[in-house]
């Protein structure tokens, strides 16, 4: 899977939760989830359950902190998915 076909993925997992449509249709690996796509933290951790229900995957509590942006999440989702 690639950079791309993971942004997709991400994209549609995040979807119900952001309140900047304008960040969301420009979202990039350089996408931060709470400054950018409005996301509260709360929110943030129904993505990162999303996003292990999504790949089949576990994500520990260090991970969870990192996955603050686009570009983290796809380097961990890659990590765990090889």
């Amino acid at each position: 899977m690639n950079n791309q076909e993971l942004i997709d993925k991400l994209k549609k997992i995040v979807k119900p939760y952001i309140q900047n449509q304008e960040a969301y249709e420009n979202l990039t690996e350089e996408t931060k989830f709470i400054e950018d796509l409005k996301i509260n933290s709360a929110n943030l951790v129904d993505v990162i359950l999303d996003v292990e229900d999504e790949f089949d995957i576990e994500i520990g509590d260090d991970e969870m902190e990192q996955m603050l942006d686009v570009k983290s999440s796809i380097e961990i989702i890659t990590k765990k998915i090889a």
